[in-house]
């Protein structure tokens, strides 16, 4: 159905990586169906300077370990009752990331009703982390599968023309970190989490 972006796409800087992966498309195939959406909104963790990432000080644990590979695996975690997704990035031993935050629905709208709940507003299926994951049926036990193979993986999406950077959101108690610009969205794009 549609084509993985190849291994290398993921061996940019990470701030590069967050701002290349808008307009990708990022695709779940299930028993149910497949379900994709291009993503509008990411943030990036640069790992062990950033206090927001949970890599800082090189803190290497069972929950963090498919950081310190190499780019282009999942990491997966559970925050909040929500699993989140994130794209690993930097070289091996350089525990980097970026966190998919909002996606605009492509395909399987109706597997993402069904996941969601069918009183849900078509914005707010997929704008928020938690839900987008539960929206294409991304679950914890996908951590550590590459996004260059299925079920779950990244393809060509459309070009963003217009993308806004600003501080990263839900992470008051990580010192100066919380005022890095490494969020990045696509301008106007109305499934964006917030602005």
């Amino acid at each position: 159905m549609f084509q993985p972006i190849d291994v290398s796409f993921y061996q940019q800087p990470t701030l590069e990586l967050a701002r290349s992966l808008l307009g990708k498309l990022l695709v779940k195939e299930t028993e149910l169906g497949t379900a994709s959406g291009w993503i509008v909104e990411t943030e990036a963790y640069i790992g062990p300077g950033d206090r927001a990432a949970h890599s800082f000080g090189n803190r290497r644990t069972r929950r963090t370990d498919v950081m310190f590979g190499p780019p282009g695996y999942v990491y997966t975690y559970v925050m909040h009752t929500h699993c989140l997704i994130n794209v690993v990035s930097g070289e091996s031993g350089h525990p980097e990331a970026v966190l998919i935050r909002a996606l605009e629905p492509c395909t399987g709208i109706g597997l993402m009703y069904e996941r969601r709940g069918p009183d849900k507003k078509l914005q707010a299926l997929t704008n928020g982390p938690g839900k987008l994951t539960k929206a294409l049926g991304i679950e914890k036990e996908d951590y550590g599968r590459s996004f260059f193979a299925p079920p779950l993986y990244i393809a060509e999406g459309k070009n963003i023309e217009s993308i806004a950077a600003g501080p990263r959101i839900g992470i008051e108690n990580s010192g100066e970190a919380k005022h890095y610009p490494w969020r990045y969205w696509a301008m106007g794009n109305p499934f964006v989490s917030r602005l």
